[in-house]
């Protein structure tokens, strides 16, 4: 038997030519899902075929459930590469070394099954390549992974004892088009179904529903391969194929999804549709939806479960458009493949604009620079067409898409031209995207990754050059803000850009989820946990939310950010003006709330009335009469909208009275005693100065601290040539800072340590004082700080931590919450009075790093001690050092120890973006220069 499909660069034989995808309609089906038996071999050898007979024994095969991967089913193991092929780029060949899972299922048909008409097997995805037989009839291969292969097989079919047998390699020629920056998982991952095909059944059929904004109308046209009969009895339409009708609609549109049921009747087969009126054009260079500009506020996706993979079932896709949608997120690039077709049924229903890209990717190459690349080289150019057609004829039927792109970072080459003719030839009603198309050859769409705030300025000003065609065309970050680990940095700077240019049509974050895999060791395996030969770490936990779908704290930040009514509150004025910022939807369907705060705590609340704004427009709404006297205290005005479901879709605060704490001068006087030092409530080791007790608490002494264990964005991406801060911060030895006691100094009313902290190996250092002052109940530190010395870099963070050797459980805190917050990632963080326990400040990370501080802060509350400080602070309090956060690799290498660790922040360094993306705006970042903040202790009760 020859393997030689394996490496040949066509798709493969036998299957159908695709056509448009449909969930259900009149005709009968069955799935083969389920349980199949399944044998592996470490080699696609010629091995003989005999599993694929009727009648061959598989009693002692193991068994996996398809849709599934037999890798995470305990045969084998995960691979994950960013760029690398993990084998030798020799193309179109593969190793020998090449995993083949042989897959078999024996199945009856149902006794309801047609005896008269054929049937069509169907396999929605399988990777990378599949043999596939019938009752031992060879009925073809196919490569494509994402994308949907039929077969017609009704002339093999039989009552009872069907052998379905599909043999799948791991490995093939269309591995070389398939390198996606994802885990390399194997088997038959979406869903296999047996489709019966009667007499004059519906095969193709393309739904054109185009919507005229001017006229209020919408004109329906639906193609079919046979002649059939189209009702939406809605509208009153009932028309044959072919035969266009106009009539009043609803438009559709991400905003506003208004979907018309309707039918295709064609005799044989009667097929549901759900059509949606819109028109998509480029139109005064800007990609305008139903003659109006868009914003696209979006992500892109990779399919993703812990425990499944690819295999994604209805109840996950649900909920991932649902959290989309909560969280203020219009679109989605679906990279780099057609996601499930289920999922853009939802995108349809809920409202997604989608950029549905091609299952291409090439990006290896670029090691070669791009010598070889398969889509400059023609004989590769029929299996490019081939994906271009499988997913234009599958998914032209969904309103929710709007552009079709060509794949992702393949270089350029004469076979995505070729890609990108063919599908405005099929379909010239939506428009065509590809990133890597520089000069906008093919595409229409100016689309860029990563671009920095400055670049994404210049383009929006127009002064960006580049060729003619390029300069009027519309631009979008098709991939932007990094969000791996913690981050991403510098949103709302982006969002302004995006705000104030029109050509800036937004843009996709990088990306919703992170792919770690559910495991007993680790909590969440990544790139290396399985023993690859070759990996890329935890670059692929990269996501808005962590893999079991818990928003990040980064999708909140996103959520803020991309609010779709702006809420201003001026409240010295008594006022709150609201804004309209979405393209479409009037304000009607949103309630807004007013609460007025002392100090975090409501004495006042209520409904607040506005008119129903058009998208653009805004108003000015008086707020009620002051409800309370705050007394002195804080005083803030917090208005927020609802959707009809109760779910926040924006909110602005504003200060009344703002107070920020201020520290009296404290006079109580030293007291010398057998070797320590008392000072009002506390005492102190007469020797080093270092605070030992505050009241009845034990506390290890503040000291000045300048680490935080890096982030992915700190540490940045290994091909970046600027400045990288983590790898900097180790070279300077800012992780291995020494103290030098300088002197202990006992005043009339102060105790005063001098001290110089500075690493080993270098002439910088920081001077650092501590000014100790107390009354009978509060004890206050005072800390300068000066550099000395040529600092080249940032600092990490700038304050002081301590230690609770009695641990800490419950914390409460008047400032910024309740999530976490950093100088370019705090629009969310929301100024009120929070409660928590310690161990719920942790941001649960895949890989540990610096997480969990709450900025603005003017006071809080935990292990038996208010903390207040002057200027509002930042704190972070966990039962493990920044030391242990930074070596741990997974969070189960994290042990919670008795001591609970506080710092206590002057300033922290901005997060950025580049583990990927551009690093720190200028405006976060923590130069070292002369520094003096106030905190001051008391024991709670006291």
């Amino acid at each position: 038997m020859s393997f030689a499909y394996v490496d040949d660069v066509l798709p493969g034989n036998g299957a159908l030519p695709p056509r448009a995808w449909y969930a259900t309609s009149s005709a009968t089906s069955l799935s083969l899902n389920g349980s199949w038996r399944f044998r592996l071999s470490p080699t696609a050898d010629a091995r003989d075929e005999s599993f694929a007979a009727e009648g061959f024994e598989a009693g002692g095969w193991a068994e996996v459930s398809v849709p599934g991967h037999w890798v995470l089913q305990g045969h084998g193991a995960p691979i994950y590469t960013n760029h690398l092929y993990p084998f030798p780029v020799d193309p179109p060949r593969v190793p020998t070394e090449n995993p083949t899972g042989d897959h078999l299922r024996t199945f009856d048909l149902p006794a309801e099954w047609p005896a008269d008409g054929s049937a069509t097997l169907r396999f929605d995805g399988v990777e990378s390549c599949a043999r596939v037989w019938l009752n031992g009839t060879d009925i073809g291969e196919f490569k494509g992974s994402r994308l949907p292969h039929e077969f017609a097989v009704g002339h093999l079919l039989k009552p009872t004892g069907n052998v379905l047998a599909v043999r799948v390699h791991q490995w093939s020629a269309g591995s070389y088009l398939e390198d996606q920056d994802q885990w390399w998982l194997p088997g038959i991952f979406r869903d296999v179904t047996l489709l019966h095909r009667p007499a004059d059944c519906a095969l193709d059929f393309f739904v054109h529903s185009s919507y005229d904004h001017a006229a209020g109308t919408g004109t329906l046209r639906v193609d079919s391969d046979v002649q059939g009969r189209i009702t939406v009895p809605e509208l009153g339409v009932d028309v044959p194929t072919g035969e266009p009708v106009t009539v009043p609609v609803e438009p559709w549109t991400a905003e506003t999804p208004r979907l018309y049921a309707g039918t295709l009747d064609t005799g044989g087969e009667r097929v549901p549709l759900r059509i949606g009126f819109r028109t998509v054009e480029l139109s005064d260079g800007l990609i305008k939806v139903n003659g109006t500009a868009i914003l696209f506020k979006g992500v892109n996706r990779h399919e993703w479960h812990p425990e499944h993979g690819r295999a994604l079932d209805l109840d996950t896709m649900r909920r991932d458009v649902e959290l989309m949608k909560r969280h203020n997120i219009n679109a989605v690039r679906t990279s780099h493949y057609p996601p499930h077709p289920a999922f853009l049924d939802l995108c349809d229903e809920y409202g997604l604009w989608v950029i549905d890209e091609c299952d291409l990717e090439t990006h290896g190459f670029v090691e070669q620079d791009w010598r070889d690349n398969p889509v400059d080289d023609d004989r590769w150019t029929p299996a490019l067409l081939d994906r271009a057609e499988r997913m234009v004829e599958r998914d032209k039927n969904h309103p929710s898409v709007v552009l079709w792109s060509l794949g992702n970072e393949a270089g350029t080459g004469r076979g995505l031209t070729a890609m990108a003719e063919w599908i405005r030839g099929r379909d010239p009603e939506r428009l065509v995207h590809y990133e890597g198309d520089i000069n906008c050859r093919d595409t229409d769409v100016y689309s860029r990754m990563y671009a920095d705030h400055a670049e994404v300025e210049r383009i929006g000003r127009g002064l960006d050059g580049g060729p003619s065609r390029r300069r009027a065309l519309p631009f979008i970050l098709c991939e932007y803000a990094h969000a791996m680990g913690n981050g991403p940095g510098g949103l709302a700077d982006y969002q302004r850009l995006f705000d104030r240019y029109d050509r800036l049509q937004g843009a996709f974050v990088w990306e919703w989820i992170d792919h770690g895999i559910a495991d007993e060791r680790y909590g969440y395996a990544y790139g290396g946990d399985f023993g690859e030969e070759l990996h890329d770490g935890n670059f692929v936990c990269d996501g808005l939310v962590f893999p079991d779908r818990t928003p990040s704290p980064g999708l909140i930040e996103f959520k803020k950010v991309i609010e779709p009514v702006r809420i201003d509150v001026d409240a010295p004025a008594g006022m709150v003006r609201v804004t309209n910022r979405h393209d479409f939807r009037d304000l009607s369907g949103l309630s807004f709330t007013w609460a007025y705060e002392v100090e975090g705590a409501a004495v006042g609340s209520g409904p607040l009335t506005l008119p129903p704004l058009a998208p653009g427009e805004h108003a000015e709404v008086k707020l009620p009469p002051v409800p309370a006297d705050g007394d002195g205290k804080e005083t803030w005005w917090t208005v927020r909208a609802f959707d009809a479901d109760e779910h926040e879709v924006a909110w602005g605060q504003a200060a009344m009275v703002a107070t920020p704490v201020r520290s009296n001068r404290l006079e109580a006087h030293p007291v010398l005693g057998q070797g320590q030092i008392a000072l009002g409530p506390a005492t102190f080791d007469a020797r080093t100065g270092g605070l030992r007790t505050i009241g009845g608490v034990e506390v290890i002494a503040p000291r000045l601290d300048v680490w935080r264990a890096p982030t992915d964005n700190d540490d940045g991406a290994s091909w970046q040539s600027g400045e990288r801060l983590g790898p900097l911060w180790r070279k300077f030895g800012l992780h291995r800072m020494r103290h030098r006691l300088d002197g202990v100094e006992t005043g009339r009313d102060a105790l005063t340590v001098r001290t110089r902290v500075a690493p080993a190996g270098r002439d910088i250092g920081l001077r650092a004082v501590y000014r100790w002052t107390a009354d009978a109940d509060r004890l206050q530190l005072t800390v300068s700080v000066v550099p000395e010395g040529d600092w080249r870099i940032p600092l990490p963070r700038l304050g002081v931590r301590f230690g609770l050797p009695g641990g800490a459980d419950a914390v409460r805190w008047f400032g910024g919450g309740p999530g976490e917050a950093y100088p370019d990632t705090r629009a969310a963080s929301r100024v009120g009075l929070w409660h928590s326990d310690v161990d719920a400040l942790q941001t649960p990370y895949v890989r540990p790093q610096e997480n969990g501080a709450r900025t603005d802060v003017r006071w809080a509350e935990l292990g038996g001690l208010r903390i207040e400080g002057d200027p509002n602070f930042c704190f972070t309090a966990r039962r493990w050092t920044s030391e242990h956060l930074d070596a741990a690799e997974h969070l189960t290498d994290l042990t919670a120890g008795d001591t609970v660790w506080v710092n206590l922040d002057h300033a922290q360094q901005g997060i950025g973006s580049q583990s990927c993306g551009p690093g720190v705006l200028p405006q976060y970042r923590l130069t070292p220069a002369p520094a003096e903040f106030t905190f001051t202790f008391r024991e709670l009760g006291a």
